[in-house]
Parts: C-alpha cells; sequence; structure tokens
C-alpha cells in the first residue's frame, strides 16, 4: 500500500481496479493512493476499469463493493470467460504487417464493441515497416463500415493515437506480437517497470502477461487510460444473447425489422432485407455468414443439446 492518506487502517475509500492477478487486485484509490486488494466474498467478477469500494486493512485492503459499471468487455466460449475491461468506451484493435493479421478478429472486435455501446478503432502499427502499404488496403472493408483506421509507428511517434485517446476509457485489443506492449511504453513511459512491480505486490513474481492492466494518460486533464490485454488469437462472444447479436454489425441496423417475418433469421427466409441488402452489393456476405456463426455458438452455450 502506498499513499499517506490510506495508511490507517478501518478507512474506506472508492478507487479504479489497475490490475489483477488470480484472487488478488491493485487500486487505485480517488486520492491517488495504491492499495493491494483480496475481494470480500466470491460472488463478484472484477476487471481492471471497475470502481470498488475498499476497506483497508492490515497488510492492503478488501473490495467490499463492485460500483454499477457502464459495460464489461469479455470474451467467452462454452468452457471459459476472460475479463478484459469494465467501463470501457474506446475498443483500439491493433493489427501490423509483419505477422498474419486475422481478419476475423477485427470483425469481432468490432462487434465486441458495438455490442457493449464503444467505439471501434482500428490501429494499423509498423507504419514504417516495408510491407506496411500492402495492409492498408486490407482494412478498406472496416472504413467503409464508418470505423477509423489509423496509421501508426510506435517507435516513432504515437502522438496521433495519444491525442484519439484523450478522455477515453480504451482497452487494446490485439494477437501477440502486433506492439501493443510498445505502443504502451509509447504512450505511457515507464510502463514496463510500472507492470513488473505490480505483478510483484500481487504475489506473482513475474509480469501479468495473462491478465490485463490499467495505465492512466500522462497529462490528460480529462482523466484519460488505456488497459493493454494479453494477445490473443481467439475472441468468441458466447455471451452475447443470440436475439442482439445482428444489432451489433453496425451495417445491418438498417435492415433489421424490415424483412417480411418479424422473427427473420436473416438465412432462407423469403423477402429478407438483410439478404436483399447482400445481393445488392450492400452488405458483405462474410460478415452475415460471421453473425449467424456467432448466433449459433451463443445458443450452443445456452442449450448443450441442440
Amino acid at each position: 500500500m502506498t499513499g499517506p492518506a490510506l495508511a490507517r487502517r478501518g478507512v474506506r475509500a472508492q478507487g479504479t481496479v489497475v490490475a489483477a492477478y488470480r484472487r488478488h487486485w491493485a487500486v487505485r484509490t480517488d486520492d491517488g493512493s495504491s492499495v493491494n486488494c483480496v475481494l470480500k466474498g466470491r460472488g463478484a467478477t472484477i476487471a481492471a476499469g471497475d470502481r470498488v469500494t475498499i476497506a483497508v486493512v492490515a497488510g492492503g485492503g478488501v473490495v467490499e463493493e463492485v460500483l454499477p459499471r457502464r459495460n464489461l468487455v469479455y470474451r467467452s466460449d462454452a468452457f471459459k470467460e476472460k475479463l478484459i475491461a469494465a467501463n470501457v468506451t474506446l475498443v483500439v484493435g491493433v493489427v501490423a504487417p509483419d505477422l498474419a493479421v486475422d481478419l476475423e478478429l477485427l470483425d469481432r472486435w468490432s462487434v465486441a464493441a458495438e455490442a457493449e455501446g464503444c467505439g471501434f478503432l482500428v490501429c494499423a502499427n509498423k507504419a514504417d515497416h516495408p510491407e506496411f502499404a500492402a495492409l492498408l488496403p486490407r482494412l478498406a472493408p472496416w472504413q467503409r463500415l464508418g470505423y477509423e483506421v489509423m496509421p501508426l509507428s510506435a517507435k516513432r511517434d504515437v502522438r496521433p493515437l495519444r491525442e484519439r485517446l484523450l478522455g477515453e476509457h480504451a482497452v487494446m485489443v490485439g494477437q501477440s506480437g502486433m506492439g501493443k506492449s510498445t505502443i504502451l511504453n509509447a504512450l505511457v513511459p515507464g510502463t514496463a517497470a510500472r507492470v513488473a512491480e505490480v505483478s510483484v505486490a500481487l504475489g506473482s513474481g513475474r509480469h501479468t502477461t495473462t491478465e490485463s492492466s490499467l495505465h492512466l494518460l500522462p497529462d490528460d486533464p480529462r482523466g484519460g487510460w488505456v488497459v493493454d490485454s494479453p494477445g490473443m488469437t481467439q475472441f468468441a462472444l458466447a455471451h452475447l444473447d443470440p436475439a442482439a447479436i445482428p444489432e451489433a454489425f453496425v451495417e445491418l441496423r438498417p435492415f433489421l425489422g424490415h424483412c417480411r417475418f418479424r422473427d427473420c433469421r436473416h438465412d432462407r427466409e423469403p423477402d429478407c432485407a438483410v439478404r436483399a441488402a447482400v445481393e445488392r452489393g450492400e452488405i458483405a456476405p462474410h460478415r452475415v455468414a460471421l453473425m449467424h456463426a456467432m448466433i449459433a455458438e451463443s445458443r450452443r452455450v445456452r442449450d448443450p443439446g441442440r
């Protein structure tokens, strides 16, 4: 525990969860103190970005309450859930040219952002790489959907991204090797050392590479922060309600509710407005196929016998 304001046991305070390791959480209180906490009881789930009420006890603190969330960004399949960040306003999908980019992950990140009421930004890192020019045309479909694609060279100049993140509560997602750590260290100098320090304090003795960590943007008068998440190769969203998934595909929204049948599945039904839009070239077929795949994933979790 650091910070003089909370040195006395029994003090209660509110703060933001900045890191997690197993059943331990680092909380930055609103007065700037840092307290390593455990959870009171076992009924709550806690993610980086959560607002919590804590009580200071000997050797640290206890999370007594998780305050109401704006949202919770996480991935889930039939077997497990992986919390990423809470109270998010912007999801930043990081890609780069020197590794194989799974474009379906970009689609799934955008759907996750829309489902949780967040903005979505594609950050095309390593703009100084010789193969970068070939990457940008592959990202054009997301520009056509209305999402910003930001070229960036984190090793040279991270200012464009920093300016975009001011005032945001952002989470960076991406495959391993896309340069998220380089971006974060450029945005928040000294990040690696702080992550190591928190990791030791929470009992891991090593960097928390399998958990998310939250970092305040320096000199941001609007209190922006960014969460760095572990590299990922999958991003299932089985927790989404099957009926809500089509609405999370931004280009489908103008056509939903205009089919002949109110319960249209946008598959083989006659007079389907979504299928007609696909035939006119207004909606990409692979996005509709992904929608059906995600609905099937969600239904299998709810009814394993299907």
